[in-house]
């Protein structure tokens, strides 16, 4: 059985929710609590699959990655920076507050200040909204944004001006209001978040009445709850224990090839070793990512030679990722003057992506083998998100980023761009041409400059022993759903067989 504690369980029992309870609760176990609740304030998974139940976006993306309308039914390119919507009608906030062109506003126009230090930076291309009437709106862009429309699929979750404006950001972070599909109900940090329909949803009600996300470290644990069948769904299961899982009557596995790509990055803004290029190549010839990859995830992964799949658009694949040569590894070494190898840290999430500090673990002892002093340090993954954003990970990180964009620039500008919160890396030839990317809306020019992007981080590496993620999940048999690629937790697409 899975532990809580009793003042909680009070709590929950008072509220109908004890585990095991009514049939109208769904219960998610994700490796990691959220980060906060404001939806335009991070830019991890585990969260957006929270506030993406809460607060919706302008446009969604379909499971075979298309944009589809969602709060705008439709959308045109009115000149290269200028994109009118129009604005679904008769939509309210959870607390009252019409959706309207104001609403939109304020949401994006938050979004492009970079004074607001928000940890999502793609839309501060945005110069202005401008209303039209109460469902026209024009978003104006300072330069041709060839990712905008994929862009507004993932960001700017809508919010209620009124109540924003009144609460602040610091309260709504903890108490977010949208205009989704569930409304939240109550946050015990590290223990349950538990949201409820909502039952004016312009959808319709949604089916599931009651949601509880829980932050499970533990992948055994997770396991458990699901054999026990206090849990619902369940992410990232050891591929070891998939058959535990493949349980008629009970529970089954859901498995998709992910948008998420996982990598070894370094911060080689502060100096040190891997400050030169030739100990960053060294590395990524010293560890045996391949058979670290087979004994550790049992296949279930994509050895990659960029940080992005090849399912996305500007992948090059006539780059093939470093061979394993330690042999040469050490020469490397040598020749950047280090023949007695050096103190290495490498920094990891613990319980967020599959096996991540398992697979760390390993990287290192292929790094010691060479006379590189590696060790690991692993964190719980809010205090490794503040760290990351912090940029307090040095000298190399196990690094993640998930591509719902299915284009380079949606991993090359958050990770690799010179001062972006998430990058740890500066290098003006790279950021030049993702500058350039971003303004040409040729498709055909465009992959030529990611071609050269990808060329140069090849022989700069920035990152390296790249892998694409196969999700693995668990489901319990009386739910109706099937796992997507890009990692969403939408609740109201799911529903209980009857």
């Amino acid at each position: 059985m899975i532990k809580i504690g009793s003042a909680v369980l009070l709590i929950l029992l008072s509220c109908g929710l004890a585990f095991g309870g009514p049939k109208d609760t769904l219960v998610i176990a994700q490796g990691v609590d959220a980060t906060t609740l404001d939806p335009q304030n991070h830019n991890d998974t585990p969260t957006h699959n929270i506030c993406l139940n809460i607060n919706e976006t302008l446009l969604q993306g379909s499971q075979d990655f298309n944009t589809e309308p969602l709060l705008a039914t439709s959308y045109q390119l009115v000149n290269d920076t200028t994109w009118e919507f129009h604005l679904r009608k008769g939509v309210k906030f959870h607390n009252g507050e019409e959706f309207n062109a104001a609403s939109v506003k304020f949401t994006l126009e938050r979004l492009a200040d970079p004074r607001n230090k928000l940890k999502q930076t793609n839309l501060q291309v945005i110069d202005r909204v401008e209303i039209l009437d109460d469902y026209r709106v024009r978003v104006i862009t300072k330069d041709p944004f060839a990712l905008f429309k994929k862009t507004l699929c993932v960001l700017g979750g809508m919010l209620p001006p009124n109540y924003f404006q009144e609460k602040g950001a610091a309260h709504f972070a903890l108490n977010p209001v949208g205009t989704g599909p569930y409304k939240f109900v109550r946050w015990v940090k590290d223990d349950y978040l538990l949201l409820e329909a909502n039952e004016q949803y312009w959808r319709g009600a949604p089916k599931i009445k009651k949601v509880i996300f829980r932050p499970i470290p533990e992948s055994t644990t997770r396991v458990a709850g699901l054999q026990t069948q206090e849990l619902d769904i369940i992410v990232n299961i050891p591929p070891h224990l998939m058959a535990l899982m493949d349980w008629k009557g009970r529970s089954s596995v859901s498995k998709v090839p992910s948008v998420r790509t996982i990598y070894m990055a370094f911060d080689t803004t502060k100096g040190g070793p891997v400050a030169d290029k030739r100990v960053r190549q060294a590395i990524a010839q010293a560890v045996n990512m391949e058979s670290i990859l087979k004994k550790i995830l049992s296949g279930n992964e994509v050895l990659l030679a960029q940080n992005f799949t090849k399912e996305q658009f500007g992948y090059d694949p006539s780059i093939k990722p470093y061979s394993y040569n330690p042999e040469q590894a050490k020469n490397l070494l040598v020749e950047a003057g280090y023949p007695q190898g050096f103190d290495f840290i490498f920094h990891s999430p613990n319980g967020r992506f599959l096996n991540d500090k398992e697979v760390s673990e390993a990287m290192v002892g292929d790094l010691r083998k060479v006379g590189i002093n590696a060790s690991v340090r692993a964190y719980e993954f809010g205090t490794y998100i503040s760290k990351l954003t912090g940029h307090s990970l040095y000298p190399a990180y196990l690094a993640s980023w998930a591509q719902p964009y299915f284009d380079a620039g949606g991993t090359l500008y958050p990770t690799l761009r010179t001062g972006e919160p998430y990058s740890n890396y500066s290098n003006p030839q790279l950021d030049t041409l993702i500058s350039r990317s971003r303004v040409t809306v040729n498709d055909k020019e465009r992959e030529k400059i990611y071609f050269q992007a990808c060329q140069l981080i090849k022989e700069e590496v920035p990152t390296c022993l790249n892998y694409q993620q196969i999700d693995i999940y668990g489901v319990n048999e009386r739910v109706n759903w099937k796992a997507r690629a890009d990692e969403r937790l939408y609740v109201f697409d799911m529903s209980f067989k009857k």
